[in-house]
């Protein structure tokens, strides 16, 4: 089973509070993810502010190697006709190889938000669609607050897919808009999903669109790809409108190195880390390094038993390889560490120490004497303050001290 990867970083992920790009970055985001794989990147809106007019301009010109441009709207207002509907002529300007749009799932939306009869929200999806499918290469529907409208009126919720697939869509996506639906829930769901579109005459691909307020996004994505969904919508390092969006820098390794699953991007995916670094340097946002596969912390080992065993077979204490995804095992030194720490670091930096040397023991000993002390040697080197007690001990390189300085 192919699982075509879907990014919504420049879209979706810009909706994060504290998260903002640039024009330029917005281009250089969109060759990474190229780069690394991504079938296909969702650049904003076109129409709704001048970055997002410039950017699908600039796009233009810009050549991209696999993955397809996708420009993101919502259906028609219900006074415009398709025609003279100012959102899906804003869609066709951009002149995109993919178009994305939404439509009400859920009835209290189509009463509250639309504010217009149930059967013109039915028809509004239809014809939206029907007008750009002649127009646009591959077009995608998203079924917005998909779950919580199937859990109020399943008939209804199920009638606004018969109607995008009526209307042209290719690819069908369910979405978790609010965030709330637990894993549990993904897969009879999914199923009844299935059942219904089968039925149907023409067959469209599935897809899965999760927020992160459950804090269950990544894994509601994966049970939906296990319960035959073909597309996985998300952004990298799960940036997103409140809690984020599903984390592709989770999703993906684990539909390639878990489920062995086939993607473009498991032909890449040692570009994993560096891509989800670049976005956060272009945001000017510091980097999770709790998180998973891509982390500074990921494959990091503190406690000596750990390390022990680590040097003697890394799977003893690590998931996958960090090499595949593009990270490094990371040795640290605390006062958790053991004699396995001291030498791994000796070796690093080239120093000549046997386990039995006195030294070691001698290193260990004082490491955790420092660090009761509120000395601290873990993180990465910082620079030498002149105004510590022991200017050292600031530079988080304790073994060379102890052993060349003693």
């Amino acid at each position: 089973m192919n699982i075509e990867v879907y990014d919504t970083t420049l879209r979706d992920g810009t909706q994060a509070e504290n998260f903002n790009l640039s024009v330029d970055d917005k281009i250089k985001v969109s060759r990474k993810l190229d780069e690394l794989g991504i079938d296909f990147i969702e650049g904003g809106w076109p129409g709704s502010n001048p970055l997002a007019v410039e950017y699908f301009e600039k796009m233009k010109t810009v050549e991209l190697k696999h993955a397809k441009l996708t420009a993101f709207g919502s259906t028609r207002h219900f006074q415009n006709p398709p025609e003279k509907d100012p959102n899906l002529q804003a869609l066709l300007a951009a002149r995109t190889p993919a178009i994305t749009i939404f439509g009400k799932s859920w009835d209290v939306h189509v009463f509250d938000a639309l504010r217009i009869e149930l059967e013109d929200n039915l028809q509004i999806i239809e014809d939206s669609l029907a007008y750009l499918r002649p127009r646009v290469e591959h077009l995608i529907y998203d079924a917005e607050h998909f779950f919580d409208g199937f859990k109020n009126n399943r008939e209804y919720c199920l009638a606004t897919l018969g109607r995008a697939v009526a209307g042209g869509a290719e690819t069908i996506t369910l979405c978790d808009t609010n965030g709330g639906t637990l894993p549990h829930e993904i897969q009879p769901i999914v199923e009844e999903v299935k059942k219904y579109l089968d039925r149907l005459d023409r067959p469209v691909r599935l897809g899965i669109h999760c927020h992160n307020d459950s804090e269950c996004a990544v894994a509601n994505s994966l049970l939906a790809v296990q319960s035959g969904v073909t597309q996985i919508q998300g952004t990298m390092n799960g940036y997103g409108e409140r809690c984020g969006n599903a984390n592709l820098t989770s999703i993906i390794p684990a539909i390639v190195f878990k489920m062995g699953l086939e993607c473009e991007v498991a032909n890449h995916i040692d570009r994993l880390y560096e891509t989800s670094r670049l976005i956060n340097e272009l945001a000017n946002l510091p980097h999770n390094r709790y998180q998973p596969y891509v982390g500074e912390s990921a494959f990091a080992h503190k406690g000596g038993i750990h390390v022990s065993a680590v040097e003697r077979n890394p799977l003893t204490y690590e998931h996958i390889e960090p090499e595949k995804v593009g990270n490094i095992r990371r040795i640290l030194i605390s006062d958790q560490a053991g004699r396995s720490n001291v030498l791994h670091k000796a070796k690093k930096y080239g120093l000549k120490l046997e386990a039995s040397d006195p030294v070691v023991a001698a290193i260990i000993n004082e490491l955790k004497e420092l660090e009761n002390q509120g000395y601290q040697y873990e993180g990465p080197r910082p620079a030498l303050n002149s105004s510590c007690a022991a200017p050292w001990a600031s530079s988080g390189d304790f073994l060379t001290w102890r052993v060349s300085g003693s």
